[in-house]
């Protein structure tokens, strides 16, 4: 009796995230010889970088997250999973991945890591409870929520040191996506909702935009940070330099100026975009390898070939990878990926000599941050320049780079109907979006208590430890809205 010999084994490629870098990574090995499993905590691919017009009502969540299954859904060697990565085994190759209480081992021939960054409150995390951050499709609809719903507060309220409260927006950290919101928040007030109301002047809206830095977006240069503030003053914004928030509660912030002096400033929407954390998965997979570290900000060090010591297969791109000179933006993760991509390729043709890999070379092809309507910056290479020119270069570069031609028709016309006119078509907010956050945060302090309680139980011993994720200072989630 004659035995079939087994087929071999294909190549299997796991892929951690569904930002631009794991999006980007599973579409340029389409044609290779390889079972891809790409594994994501999301079910779809956000663009990040207009985040912030699904905040202040331009764009819905579906044009700019479109689900990553259906983008992928003729590539025919991909694997799309929905879980969080929780655990990465170097040594046996293999990756868990756990969605409620199911945990799943995922083992890997080859492994890009492109899991991303998260909001970071330097040490406060609490503040989160009142100054949402912008990095999901979640803390966008929250921020709409408590923008709007600021207004429609105060429309509501009598005592006029309250109302003035209400109608005081303070965004904390004056690079992109600040400016962005800040310039957006005030157009909102200024043209989208004025004469809506009828007892207050959305116009007398007081807009601030504070930052610990000496300057308006610092990575940019002087020139263009100071072509930024201008316009925003212009627009009524308050810019508020060499300021840094010490406290964040309920009633409003605390910040501290150069001379050491504080002051209060009472608002009622409050919102983060300061600085950026390195997921978790960074740190625990620097630990296992030959050596590798991470930075300040929990990314990988990485070697030339966005690898970790000791492990050539085993690659870290996006906001997860430290490499100088590259910033945290879309570039670096896109070209981090096919960069990782071809050698991949290069392996299962027989090509690959991890030794005697030529390393990792970002292109910066520039930066660019819109300021309002008909209004941006621009910085590519050498070229400084801004105003209307900039701002449709803005429009053009991010066109490009949505994904699919229908959410790219979408977002012209929704653009036209807000840059052109005054409306804006994603207004809706409910009170979910808005006390989700205070929900969630109880929801965890029942678990932890649950689980002190089961463990009690089990051991006949009790456990001392306090449930965390309680709502502050025991106050209901309905007195954390704006």
């Amino acid at each position: 009796m004659s035995i079939e010999p087994a087929a071999p084994r294909r190549h299997r490629v796991v892929i951690v995230g569904s930002g631009f870098g794991g999006l980007t990574a599973a579409k340029h090995l389409r044609k290779a010889d390889a079972d891809i499993t790409l594994i994501a905590r999301t079910t779809h691919h956000l663009f990040q970088p207009l985040l912030y017009q699904v905040a202040t009502g331009v764009l819905s969540e579906g044009e700019i997250a479109p689900a990553t299954r259906l983008i992928l859904e003729d590539q025919e060697n991909v694997r799309v999973v929905l879980g969080e990565v929780d655990a990465v085994d170097l040594a046996n190759r293999t990756v868990t991945s756990k969605l409620m209480n199911s945990e799943t081992v995922y083992p890997y021939d080859s492994l890009i890591v492109a899991a991303g960054a998260q909001q970071s409150y330097f040490g406060n995390d609490h503040f989160a409870t009142f100054a949402p951050g912008m990095k999901t499709i979640d803390d966008a609809l929250e921020l709409r929520g408590r923008i709007i719903g600021a207004f429609e507060a105060a429309e509501a309220i009598d005592d006029p040191a309250e109302r003035k409260r209400r109608l005081t927006f303070v965004v904390v950290g004056a690079g992109p996506t600040g400016v962005e919101l800040a310039g957006q928040i005030a157009e909102l007030a200024d043209r989208t909702l004025a004469g809506a109301f009828r007892t207050i002047d959305p116009n007398n809206a007081r807009v601030i935009l504070l930052d610990a830095a000496p300057a308006v977006l610092p990575p940019m240069g002087e020139n263009l940070g100071l072509k930024a503030q201008r316009r925003l003053e212009e627009m009524g914004v308050e810019v508020q330099l060499n300021a840094m928030v010490t406290d964040v509660d309920y009633q409003g912030i605390t910040v501290k100026e150069k001379d050491g002096t504080e002051r209060r400033i009472e608002c009622a929407c409050k919102v983060w975009s300061a600085g950026v954390q390195a997921n978790p998965l960074g740190k625990l997979i620097a630990e296992q390898s030959d050596g590798t570290t991470t930075d300040r900000a929990g990314r990988v060090i990485v070697e030339p070939d966005l690898t970790v010591k000791g492990h050539p297969y085993v690659f870290v791109i996006g906001d997860l990878m430290s490499v100088p000179e590259v910033p945290g933006m879309a570039q670096g993760a896109i070209q981090g990926a096919v960069y990782a991509t071809k050698r991949i390729k290069e392996s299962l043709r027989g090509e690959d000599d991890p030794a005697n890999r030529k390393p990792f070379k970002y292109l910066n092809k520039g930066s660019m941050a819109t300021v309002s309507r008909f209004s941006a910056v621009a910085q590519v290479g050498k070229f400084e320049f801004g105003g209307f020119i900039a701002w449709l270069a803005w429009l053009v570069l991010h066109l490009y780079y949505l994904v699919g031609q229908k959410n790219r028709l979408t977002t012209v016309m929704a653009w036209t109907l807000s840059f052109l006119g005054k409306g804006r078509g994603q207004m809706t907010i409910t009170e979910r979006w808005i006390y989700a956050r205070q929900a969630m945060q109880q929801l965890e302090s029942y678990e932890a208590a649950a689980k002190e309680r089961f463990e009690e139980a089990e051991t006949g011993h009790p456990n001392r430890a306090t449930p965390t994720g309680s709502i502050v200072d025991g106050t209901s989630a309905r007195l954390s809205a704006p």
